[in-house]
């Protein structure tokens, strides 16, 4: 997948027109120079719209079509209909002043996806907090961030949290270490109200929350925390994604994602049934 970091974060439509504009010009049998040559522009420029990451500029798309040999109209005014719509920002654009570029990619992901994957160890996943909860956990992360920062960035949260109850929503699936539940974020009432909100959340049909035990000893993925996102659209490979302090890396090679689908599915063996969960919380709920 493209670097986010450069020039904008690709939406999810970017990079399947990318991937398209790739498959014609291989089967037309170009090679980056002689596509360049049709836009009198450089190989790069080529790569880059390929790879997401650069806005596609409808005149550039309409040569390249042609110079693909594509030529029914229908087909050419499709795709531009296409371009026009990646080139638009996505609606967290309004966020972009508290939105770090390396973590747009992800909402765009997060939104196109029908399956989201996830191991977290440290918290409960975003599009399952509460508002006090994320407040809770960005003061701790951003100890020099405003007030009013925080409140923006838990306002994008809660408009995130929309597409687990919208139509067609994905199925979430998250394995959550026991840590999670342990480690006291806010205080003793958020806490509570952060478990009643994921029991709540097991009762969704989208949603299937497994918790990891410390009895259960040692597991695949003890480095860290990442997602594994699936998209219904042919042209995206399954992206596994891992974040840090100041950046975030995403996979999409099949070798790579591979071994995080691989741990993923172990760990959902070793953990408890997502049956049990509900019981779990409860648990931990009268603990608090």
């Amino acid at each position: 997948m493209a670097d986010p970091r450069s020039a904008g974060a690709p939406t999810v439509l970017r990079v399947v027109l990318g991937k398209r504009l790739q498959d014609l010009r291989e089967k037309a049998g170009l090679s980056y120079e002689q596509a360049a040559t049709a836009l009198d522009v450089t190989h790069a420029t080529v790569r880059r719209m390929e790879k997401a990451e650069v806005g596609l500029k409808l005149p550039y798309v309409e040569k390249l079509l042609a110079t693909y040999g594509v030529t029914d109209e229908e087909e050419i005014e499709g795709f531009l209909s296409l371009a026009r719509e990646a080139n638009k920002p996505g609606w967290w654009h309004r966020f972009r002043d508290v939105l770090p570029e390396w973590f747009s990619a992800f909402v765009s992901l997060e939104g196109e996806a029908n399956l989201i994957r996830a191991y977290q160890p440290h918290y409960v996943p975003g599009l399952l907090q509460t508002e006090d909860y994320a407040t809770a956990v960005l003061r701790a992360g951003m100890p020099h961030a405003s007030g009013a920062e925080i409140d923006r960035i838990v306002a994008l949260r809660r408009e995130r949290q929309s597409l687990l109850t919208r139509d067609n929503a994905p199925m979430l699936w998250v394995v959550m270490d026991e840590t999670v539940l342990r480690r006291p974020i806010g205080g003793p009432k958020v806490m509570r109200d952060q478990i009643t909100r994921l029991m709540e959340a097991t009762a969704l049909p989208n949603v299937r929350l497994q918790v990891m035990p410390f009895a259960a000893g040692p597991h695949p993925a003890m480095y860290g925390p990442f997602h594994i996102f699936r998209f219904p659209i042919p042209e995206l490979p399954d992206i596994a994604y891992t974040e840090s302090l100041v950046g975030a890396v995403y996979f999409d090679q099949r070798n790579d994602v591979s071994q995080y689908l691989e741990a993923l599915d172990r760990m959902c063996a070793q953990a408890a049934p997502a049956h049990t969960t509900e019981a779990i919380l409860g648990g931990f709920r009268k603990e608090i």
